[in-house]
């Protein structure tokens, strides 16, 4: 079996799993890894006492930056650094240098020459030229990203009313891991609460929790989403095909478009405070706060519950 580098999400588990006092079978048995590769990171990383996620993925980025220098050959050999120094002086091309000799691939010495010695790029008769993208500019991708998606002001104006249910808004509370999220959807009408933990944030993951949940909601009550702007969501056009729901943005930094999400979101935070890890959680933790939440009476529904209003239909009286 091929060895399989460390994740950044699997030392956060690593450091999760030491302070919860596992041993190290059990941790290797809950990552499926070899107990002797869970032994050596941990080690590497500081120890049971004093292992660190972040520093030790850290540590392992530059030492794999180190062993993968395609100039390596010349930066340990100074005599055959030397030599491709000396003939570089008299004009000859890497490609001329690498046919003569037969010692070194020309690309080896491009990289040897941009990476560690920039004072010989004006012997190349040929200098690198400068990156252009080849789909254009960052501004020019960003706008046609841009015109993708439809923003919030593009709405039905029963959204903004909101009389009809089935219009949603969406946003994610990040862990204290940073890598994990609870991915929640409030209905506008009723502040029904819908969440979902996710262990590994990235959009798919997200599109495909979301899609999941949605299932199991009556098409009526699925109208639309309006979410924030984090590339978590990136996936949206799946979210969009798979539900059959409208999918909006908000703009950038206007989180009091989404108002009834951010208060939701600030109920949630009441049981899972800030820099909490999500790790250590299930799916069922979320799912009792979300119930309790749920079944809170609130002033706007004239003293009715989000679940009576959104799950029994019962009507209210609005201010």
């Amino acid at each position: 079996m091929s060895y399989k580098h460390f994740s950044l999400k699997e030392r956060f588990r690593i450091e999760t799993l030491l302070s919860l006092h596992w041993k190290q079978c059990n941790i290797a048995y809950d990552m499926d890894r070899a107990e002797s590769s869970i032994s050596k990171e941990i080690d590497r990383g500081g120890g049971k006492l004093n292992y660190d996620a972040r520093e030790a993925h850290k540590r392992a980025h530059i030492i794999r930056k180190e062993g993968c220098r395609k100039s390596k050959k010349l930066i340990n050999d100074s005599d055959l650094a030397l030599l491709v120094e000396d003939k570089l002086r008299l004009g000859w091309s890497p490609e001329q240098i690498s046919g003569r000799f037969n010692i070194l691939c020309h690309q080896t010495i491009y990289q040897w020459i941009y990476t560690e010695r920039k004072d010989l790029i004006k012997y190349l008769r040929r200098k690198k030229n400068k990156y252009r993208r080849k789909y254009g500019t960052k501004i020019r991708e960003k706008h046609r990203e841009e015109s993708k998606i439809k923003r919030i002001d593009t709405r039905p104006k029963e959204v903004e009313d909101r009389v009809v249910i089935g219009h949603w808004e969406g946003d994610t509370i990040v862990g204290g891991e940073r890598t994990t999220a609870i991915i929640t959807h409030v209905e506008r009408v009723s502040g029904y609460l819908i969440a979902d933990l996710l262990l590994d944030k990235k959009a798919l993951k997200l599109a495909n929790a979301t899609i999941s949940s949605f299932s199991k909601i009556s098409s009526f009550k699925k109208k639309s989403i309006t979410y924030d702007n984090g590339t978590e969501f990136s996936r949206h056009d799946k979210i969009e095909k798979e539900t059959g729901m409208d999918i909006y943005f908000a703009y950038p930094y206007h989180s009091w478009e989404r108002g009834c999400n951010e208060n939701t979101n600030g109920l949630i935070r009441e049981y899972f405070p800030k820099k909490s890890l999500f790790g250590i959680l299930t799916q069922n933790d979320v799912d009792d706060v979300v119930n309790l939440i749920n079944h809170r009476p609130r002033k706007r529904l004239g003293y009715l519950t989000p679940h009576e209003v959104f799950i029994e239909g019962k009507s209210f009286a609005s201010g």
